[in-house]
């Protein structure tokens, strides 16, 4: 199995610390606000990353952590009028709910920043000790980037090239401008805790180490986030966290592609900034899930209505292979599985993967008017191999009458005009059965004929 690093930028062959399992962190969201799709990206690709990897075999811990303090909880909490605690457990109630319908399994583990507090604050204690940090007179804790030899490998950087492009804040308190915040001195009536240098908080990047090293210990596997995390936040927990271990942190780092709108950057200023659960409103979950997919984990992917409309035809194709088919286990050659594992073990890429399931889709088609006997083991393969990305695991004919709440008639007006037109085909009156075909079909509701009977699905019409 080879996995893209992001910190040698080049794949590797993956080879876990201790043979046969596999520890993984990923940074997961603060929670001021619902969840957007670019979180959905990021759910869904170390989603898929963990089910693969537990299908190879490995035992996976999992650990994806929530931010619930921080600048942007404190004015949203202000701006609603309502304590911390109370926003930021009703954003992580809403971000389990999405995560859960769109086939997301939790992860293993889901600590908290504010409940690990004394571990953030021995890691800065150490830091303080070893020369890495120091207090500043305000009351803030700040880490000597310069004092951190390998400051700026993750993203190439050069230091004093980003230190010409540091803005130098008007109260600077830093013995230089590269330096970054480890505790934040509290502001009257803010949420804080005691520290040894007076009440405050944690700095962003300093929680993830801590909780990383309590759950995970010195050095992982792997470690994962979104595409805007690389500079400054994993530069900073690298730098934090191999200064006070005295380790290498972690051995491979994993980053998620983009999210883009009509090929524009998702931004709120732009007015295309969507949450999950607005996109689920209009969209089947696994529609969205298929689409997430059918890029490769690292690509910018491109959300807009004509990518959505080709990832349900896309799913539609897989379920009207599955329709009416009985699952049954049976003996058939692991063609299909040996070359889903392929595109798999070379960096999770999905729509090689996804390009296997067609090609089996297509032989289920074949058997089904072939060899009938052949079929019901291909669907059963195909469901498996399609579990494993998150996929096909709804029942075929409730996912192709998806929309029904948007059906022009009742489906037992459908099944009505059906009845009509098979009793008009039977009396030989082809032009009235035609005739309630092209009705129906005008209304979006489009027949299949096939030997067990008719069957319909909605289709809504554009416009």
């Amino acid at each position: 199995m080879q996995i893209y690093n992001t910190l040698t930028r080049r794949k590797e062959i993956f080879t876990p610390i201790e043979s046969g399992r596999v520890r993984m962190y990923v940074c997961g969201m603060t929670v001021y606000d619902y969840c957007h799709l670019g979180h959905a990206r990021v759910m869904v690709a170390f989603d898929v990353i963990t089910r693969y990897l537990r299908y190879r075999g490995y035992d996976v811990t999992y650990v994806r952590n929530v931010t619930d303090i921080d600048d942007k909880i404190l004015r949203r909490a202000e701006e609603n009028g309502e304590s911390i605690a109370s926003l930021t457990e009703r954003m992580i109630e809403a971000m389990h709910e999405d995560e859960a319908r769109l086939s997301v399994l939790p992860p293993d583990r889901e600590p908290r920043a504010t409940r690990h507090v004394d571990d953030i604050l021995s890691m800065i204690e150490t830091l303080i000790a070893k020369g890495y940090a120091y207090a500043a007179d305000n009351g803030d804790v700040y880490y000597r980037v310069r004092r951190f030899e390998g400051y700026g490998k993750l993203n190439n950087r050069d230091l004093d090239e980003m230190r010409s492009g540091a803005r130098v804040e008007v109260d600077e308190h830093k013995e230089d401008p590269l330096d970054f915040v480890l505790w934040k001195a509290a502001k009257p009536g803010e949420a804080s805790w005691p520290s040894p240098w007076g009440e405050g908080r944690p700095g962003w990047h300093i929680e993830c180490s801590a909780m990383s090293k309590c759950c995970l210990g010195d050095t992982f596997d792997i470690h994962g986030g979104g595409p805007d995390l690389t500079f400054p936040h994993h530069e900073n927990e690298i730098a934090q966290s191999e200064a006070a271990n005295g380790k290498p942190f972690v051995n491979a780092w994993m980053h998620a592609g983009a999210v883009r709108v009509n090929h524009e950057k998702m931004s709120k200023s732009l007015g295309n900034f969507f949450t999950i659960r607005e996109v689920l409103e209009h969209h089947d979950p696994e529609v969205v899930r298929y689409l997430l997919l059918a890029s490769h984990y690292r690509s910018a992917i491109n959300y807009a209505p004509e990518s959505l409309l080709e990832a349900r035809k896309s799913l539609e194709r897989f379920y009207n292979s599955l329709e009416r088919l009985a699952l049954e286990e049976g003996t058939i050659d692991d063609r299909f599985e040996s070359r889903f594992v392929a595109a798999m073990d070379d960096d999770f890429n999905t729509p090689e993967a996804l390009s296997v399931l067609f090609d089996l889709a297509r032989e289920l088609n074949r058997a089904r008017k072939e060899s009938p006997e052949q079929a019901p083991a291909l669907a059963a393969e195909l469901r498996r191999l399609g579990g494993i990305l998150g996929l096909l695991q709804q029942d075929p004919a409730s996912f192709l009458k998806a929309g029904a709440s948007e059906l022009p008639l009742s489906e037992e007006e459908i099944q009505a005009k059906i009845d009509a037109r098979a009793a008009a085909k039977k009396a030989r009156d082809f032009a009235a059965a035609d005739g309630l075909r092209d009705e129906l079909a005008a209304l979006g509701i489009i027949l299949k004929d096939a030997r067990e009977g008719t069957t319909w699905v909605f289709e809504k019409p554009e416009g």
